[in-house]
């Protein structure tokens, strides 16, 4: 019972600080000012939008693959596709959940679920780190339409608050120290047992990378999902003509920024990518608040479309393969 509340109090915290973002993303639109943007919209970017962010998906399946295959060689692409799919719509729901979801769908005997999670820490790993070189490479290019943003907005709010990085710090040495108890006391306590063989299990899957016999494929499709993401970006500025004159290297910080917004645990980053793009455009390229809002509607809700489709067509087509 404490159990069930305690998740139905993290998705309603979670939805109300959706709510919350989306009111300070919205707060003060002409809305007859956001329609005419609408109307003026170029879709045949937009399409070219679509289509980049269905190869993300494609070659974040191949990646995904590329680090199953040391556990388990015969693991099938058909496979690996679906779950990323119904991952991706489970999370537009409930974030977070699409994770544990992705997870259960591959596990077997060769791949227990908390090896298969291990796998997937991996690739966050990837991913926070390309965010990272595509942030710098941002702000290399670009150093002087960028550099007091990000200064102002993101390096002084945190150097600023040393009570922020003594938080994280203290905050790491507590699992450290949480860590070592329970392995410490692992054979004498059922939960702690568990605990360390799901740590333990997520190691195994973490190192599948160093188990991979060639890792070009897995760096190129790194890559490759990240260029589509930057293209995503790109051809929805291109799509609004207000915005249309901004370049590829606007697209690279414009996309780091809006990635940021995957971390804050809201449905499907409602709000949260909204308001920070919003934001972001309106101070750096000084157009109207109702064009920031438009651009970022249009990226998020398009995203979200290509995986609501593709999410409920995995669904169904893993539902027929259960059956038969």
């Amino acid at each position: 019972m404490a159990s069930k509340t305690g998740n139905i109090l993290k998705y309603l915290l979670s939805f109300l600080l959706a709510g919350v973002l989306v009111y300070f993303a919205c707060r003060g639109i002409d809305w007859r000012e956001f329609w005419a943007g609408l109307k003026s919209t170029n879709w045949s970017w937009m399409i070219l939008f679509f289509a980049a962010a269905y190869l993300a998906v494609v070659f974040r399946a191949l990646r995904w693959k590329q680090l199953l295959k040391p556990l388990d060689p015969d693991i099938r692409y058909g496979k690996v596709w679906d779950a990323s799919n119904v991952c991706n719509l489970t999370s537009i729901a409930i974030p977070g959940s699409g994770e544990f979801v992705r997870a259960a769908m591959v596990s077997s005997g060769k791949m227990p679920f908390e090896t298969v999670f291990g796998t997937m820490i991996m690739e966050r790993a990837w991913d926070f780190f390309a965010l990272f070189m595509l942030l710098i490479a941002a702000l290399v290019f670009k150093w002087g339409t960028f550099g007091g943003f990000f200064i102002d907005n993101v390096w002084h709010p945190i150097t600023d608050r040393s009570f922020i990085v003594w938080g994280i710090v203290l905050l790491l040495l507590a699992v450290a120290a949480v860590l070592w108890v329970i392995y410490r006391y692992r054979n004498k306590v059922k939960l702690f047992r568990k605990i360390a063989d799901l740590v333990t299990g997520a190691l195994k899957g973490f190192a599948s990378f160093a188990k991979m016999k060639n890792k070009l494929p897995f760096l190129l499709y790194t890559l490759a999902i990240w260029a589509m993401f930057t293209g995503m970006t790109w051809f929805g500025l291109k799509a609004i003509p207000e915005l249309s004159g901004l370049s590829f290297s606007d697209a690279l910080f414009v996309s780091a920024i809006g990635n940021f917004a995957s971390i804050i645990p809201v449905p499907g980053g409602i709000g949260a990518y909204h308001y920070l793009i919003r934001m972001t455009l309106t101070t750096l390229y000084g157009v109207t608040e109702e064009i920031g809002l438009l651009f970022a509607t249009l990226a998020h809700e398009a995203h979200a479309i290509v995986s609501l489709v593709l999410g409920v067509w995995s669904y169904m087509r893993r539902m027929v393969v259960m059956k038969n």
